[in-house]
């Protein structure tokens, strides 16, 4: 595996560092910039918002462009974007800066996938694959921790240093490391990868990749005043039991990705189900510190365990799209990495308290899991239409060499 595709794992552990460490930041960010914690929440849904918006978009945008100077300059981007955080006189300019950050992080996750692949055989693209998404996996379990921690000591705003200085060591990474990548002939394909959208299977798959995601978020989000205001927990044991659900998200990736290939539906509707069933129980069970801290580990568990199954159904209704495949994946993630925090902000700011958020995030799994079924309902029966046509269509036995219908 060549060096220069750790170094794109190494700008993925920053870009997913970035994105969830708000989850253990927001009560001092709410306070020092004089909101509340759910308008605080809105600063997750801005970072998705910019992801759903730049994935697809820059996956386009960018196909002509040479692939090094387009990781050069997002990873920039992404860097001033993490300083400009850490600077922010106000909660609208944080605002901003998060959504700037996001557009640089769609468009590297894109561009850096085209990458990875372009610079190993074809025998070894799954492993290097592993590795970019590994640097997210490792992000929740040392980098949203770690960013809590900092949040925690030295406040909010060094959390946003510390990731721009993992940006700025990408960069050097990216600039020493990574050669020049020759550009696919992409724009004969524009067209026909835009089709997909024609598929109402594809957007099944955006929508259940939206909801079980967002179902998630909506009670991960504010994980930390759970713990701290329901739970009765202490503000520092919230990087440690962030590090908790980082491990479940390794625990249930490393199995859902070894099981999806051969039971995708199974998987999904497992999955859905286990999260449905531990959002639940976090919110008939959030004031006992045991249960909130074992039921982080296995929404973490659960969440990542369908990540796996999640991808490979965009991959696999919309395979005449390599380019926007991924793109659309990563959209319908943030999307519900977006809708989840609204949602969850909502049912706070309507009184019904912290464990709400979890009754929200079950409702959106259920919707979730409801879609699967209907997916695969649709599935099934188009095998059975294919295979009815096939049998129809099957000429009869030819009495001779010459009578033999052409194929």
């Amino acid at each position: 595996m060549p060096v220069a595709v750790y170094v794109l794992g190494l700008s993925v552990f920053a870009l997913g560092t970035s994105e969830f460490m708000l989850s253990g930041l927001l009560p001092p960010i709410a306070e020092d910039m004089g909101v509340t914690i759910p308008r605080a929440g809105l600063l997750i849904s801005a970072f998705a918002i910019g992801m759903v918006v730049g994935a697809p978009l820059l996956a386009v945008a960018t196909l002509r462009l040479p692939r090094r100077t387009t990781l050069v300059s997002l990873i920039t981007l992404f860097g001033l974007g993490q300083v400009a955080g850490a600077l922010a006189p106000s909660y609208e300019l944080l605002f901003v800066s998060r959504i700037v950050s996001a557009l640089a992080c769609a468009g590297f996750w894109a561009v850096g996938a085209a990458v990875a692949i372009a610079m190993v055989p074809v025998d070894a693209r799954a492993r290097a694959m592993a590795v970019m998404i590994g640097g997210l996996s490792i992000a929740n379990v040392l980098g949203v921790p770690a960013g809590a921690f900092l949040g925690e000591h030295f406040g909010w705003r060094a959390a946003f240093w510390a990731v721009g200085a993992a940006s700025a060591i990408a960069l050097a990474g990216i600039l020493a490391l990574i050669p020049p990548i020759p550009l696919p002939d992409a724009r004969p394909r524009l067209a026909r990868e835009l089709g997909i959208y024609r598929d109402r299977q594809v957007w099944l798959a955006v929508a259940v990749t939206a909801l079980a995601a967002g179902g998630v978020f909506c009670a991960f989000s504010y994980l930390a005043p759970l713990l701290t205001d329901v739970a009765g927990l202490g503000s520092g044991t919230v990087p440690s039991v962030l590090a908790l659900f980082g491990i479940g998200a390794l625990v249930g990736t490393t199995i859902g990705g070894r099981v999806a290939d051969a039971h995708l539906f199974g998987v999904l509707l497992t999955g859905i189900t286990a999260s449905t069933v531990f959002l639940v129980a976090l919110a008939l069970f959030a004031t006992s510190p045991v249960a909130a801290v074992t039921l982080s580990f296995l929404i973490g568990v659960s969440a990542f365990y369908t990540a796996p199954a999640l991808n490979a159904r965009m991959f696999n209704v919309a395979g005449a799209a390599p380019t926007l495949a991924g793109a659309t994946t990563t959209a319908a993630f943030n999307l519900g990495n977006t809708g989840g925090p609204w949602l969850g902000g909502t049912v706070i700011d309507a009184g019904l308290g912290f464990p709400a958020t979890a009754w929200a995030g079950a409702a959106m799994t259920v919707t979730a899991l409801g879609l699967v079924a209907l997916s695969l309902r649709l599935s099934s029966r188009g095998r059975v239409v294919a295979s009815s046509a096939g049998t129809a269509l099957r000429p009869e036995p030819a009495p001779s060499a010459d009578a033999a219908p052409r194929p």
